[in-house]
């Protein structure tokens, strides 16, 4: 998209418009339609003709954010990645985030750059400067990605060491190629069966964690970190403009198509549009100069970012993920002891909230059914104790029963569940309400939406029934792929009768070859192809094949953001989950949203109960 013409001819048209006044949208057009190295002949041209420095012109007729965009893309970007490791050190405090994404993410030559520049505009020593505002192994990592080493020896640094070898770490990760370090991951999680990051999450902090996850995430793919970094500078109240401003800079003219297509990957809009809903004016209007382009009006992937999915999916496929926790049974059960405090702690005028948490939110489901029966041994009776109701049961009542159907609670709970919690929820809806959950459901929904649902309580697939798992894992993905040039019912009920019926095992390997075979992104067919409560399920089974603990931490940032809380939403996934994944949850919480889901709680809430259950 840089324009790419006689330079001399440009140079001669371009003066005027940075010498006659503020024309912002000309200054705009013009700035954003050259390359940097053509910026840097117009700047010269600039003092040439008029004795006089563009950029302190620039500064001078423009204000703002719109002022720090233009003024920064007129710089060659050496000196830009100079001013911004200056400004991270100088004065008081430093902006680890900002030196770790770009130590962490720039090549060889991109550092050695960078190094000269620094010296050349502030006449010191980047490392000197570096080292001397951080500290620890945080500042020994810096260092060694700043040194643009080229050492290849080997090193032999497995998880047990973790505490005495972070340097042998630190220069294995700051030291080796881009496709040696990619094989040493997929060796790594081959052997340990999971991934590198798992291990440094687990075994670091702070700030050196997030620079060694930094690093790692760059090895792996530069558009995906940054597409990261962007969504993270944009999300919630307030824009992060250093950081957003820097990255669509530099990656402008490197890898802004890769990185669009990530963003769309990982998200459910287009880079474009978080972009356009996040900022205004004339500094929004270059910005999405930049970006270049909406992708959710496209279907399909870009070269790349077609083998970053396929990969993706493979990782997906192939990752043996732990499932953690947060509550486990409690050790020294007494259901007779807990029922008697209960009903103490219910008895007379007002209830001691305290004593139910205590006891509510330690015990597992299992326990909590214990203490039911002795507590209805004890009194004759189940009073005032409806939050122990068995948690399918629970689960299933919402949202079937009263006006209006709950379509998100009906979509999260049934693409989320495997085929025995399926099976246990249809019988606990026939002991509860007496009608099987299949007749609720359809006397409930319509048309494909309710045959989709219809489907997914079935449960009338297994893999092992397949003749040929692996041939079929060719040919579903060509049908997929052939349904997307079908009619929209015809297409819904191709996509249907795969989605709804397959374990998730193999729809990851169905997934991945989609890819190959269509150069599509499934998720993006669906949401551009499909409407409604439609669009909504088939979009949560592929986003919970994808990454069912994202899945959920995404409908937990959508319960509690913006104004009210859907506090449905909240107590569902958070008593469901507290016994299987909830510690996955937490850390893609975390990683996506940049703050803990203990915060997040913490501040959307006054509920004690929710912070046991979500664990320390």
């Amino acid at each position: 998209k840089v324009r790419r013409s006689n330079i001399a001819d440009d140079v001669t048209d371009d003066l005027p418009l940075f010498s006659t006044g503020s024309d912002k949208e000309a200054i705009l057009d013009l700035v954003t339609g050259r390359s940097n190295a053509q910026r840097q002949e117009i700047v010269q041209a600039y003092k040439s003709s008029y004795g006089k420095n563009l950029i302190d012109d620039l500064k001078y007729e423009l204000t703002g954010k719109f002022e720090r965009l233009i003024v920064s893309l007129m710089r060659p970007q050496a000196y830009h990645d100079a001013k911004e490791i200056h400004d991270a050190i100088k004065g008081a405090g430093t902006d680890e985030k900002c030196l770790i994404e770009v130590l962490a993410s720039r090549n060889n030559q991109q550092i050695h750059n960078l190094v000269e520049a620094y010296k050349d505009a502030y006449g010191s020593d980047i490392e000197e400067d570096v080292t001397g505002d951080t500290s620890g192994h945080f500042k020994k990592m810096l260092v060694v990605l700043l040194q643009v080493s080229e050492c290849y020896a080997l090193f032999a640094a497995g998880e047990e060491q973790w505490g005495t070898e972070e340097s042998i770490f630190i220069m294995l990760l700051g030291n080796r190629s881009v496709n040696h370090l990619q094989m040493v991951f997929d060796k790594y999680q081959e052997i340990a069966e999971k991934p590198i990051e798992d291990s440094i999450k687990s075994e670091l902090s702070g700030d050196f964690e997030r620079l060694m996850l930094a690093v790692v995430q760059c090895i792996r793919s530069v558009p995906m970190y940054f597409a990261k970094r962007l969504y993270k500078s944009m999300k919630g109240l307030g824009t992060q403009d250093n950081t957003l401003i820097r990255i669509m800079i530099c990656r402008s003219e490197i890898d802004m198509l890769d990185i669009r297509e990530c963003f769309r990957m990982c998200y459910e809009k287009s880079l474009y549009n978080m972009i356009k809903e996040d900022t205004s004016g004339d500094y929004k209007r270059t910005l999405l100069a930049l970006c270049g382009g909406d992708d959710d009006l496209a279907g399909e992937f870009f070269p790349e970012a077609a083998q970053l999915a396929y990969k993706m999916w493979e990782t997906s496929a192939t990752t043996k993920v732990q499932l953690r926790p947060t509550i486990r049974p409690a050790s020294d059960f007494d259901p007779a002891d807990d029922a008697q405090n209960l009903r103490k702690a219910m008895k007379g005028f007002g209830t001691d909230e305290d004593v139910i948490i205590n006891i509510v939110a330690n015990r597992s489901n299992e326990q909590r059914q214990e203490i039911r029966q002795a507590f209805k041994s004890i009194l004759g009776r189940n009073d005032n104790i409806s939050f122990l109701f068995p948690g399918v049961t629970l689960i299933i009542s919402i949202f079937c029963q009263g006006a209006g159907t709950d379509e998100h609670a009906l979509i999260e709970i049934l693409v989320t569940r495997s085929n025995g919690e399926i099976h246990a929820m249809n019988a606990a809806y026939r002991a509860g309400y007496k009608k099987s959950m299949e007749d609720a459901i359809q006397s409930d929904t319509s048309g494909r939406f309710s045959q989709i649902l219809t489907s997914l309580v079935q449960v009338t697939f297994s893999p092992s029934h397949c003749t040929s798992t692996k041939q079929r894992a060719i040919i579903w993905p060509s049908e997929l792929a052939d349904a997307c040039n079908e009619d929209s019912d015809d297409m819904e009920i191709k996509f249907m009768s795969i989605l709804c019926t397959r374990s998730f095992p193999h729809l990851r390997r169905v997934f991945q070859e989609f890819v190959r075979c269509s150069n599509k992104d499934i998720e993006q067919i669906i949401k551009k192809e499909m409407s409604g409560d439609v669009k909504q399920a088939m979009y949560g089974i592929v986003r919970s094949v994808k990454n069912q603990s994202n899945y959920f931490a995404e409908r937990l940032y959508k319960a509690m953001k913006g104004m009210g809380t859907d506090d449905r939403a909240l107590i569902r996934i958070m008593v469901s989950r507290s016994e299987v994944d909830l510690f996955n949850i937490r850390k893609e919480f975390k990683e996506t949203h940049d703050c803990s889901l203990h915060e997040f709680i913490q501040v959307e809430t006054m509920v004690v109960s929710f912070y046991i259950l979500h664990g320390d």
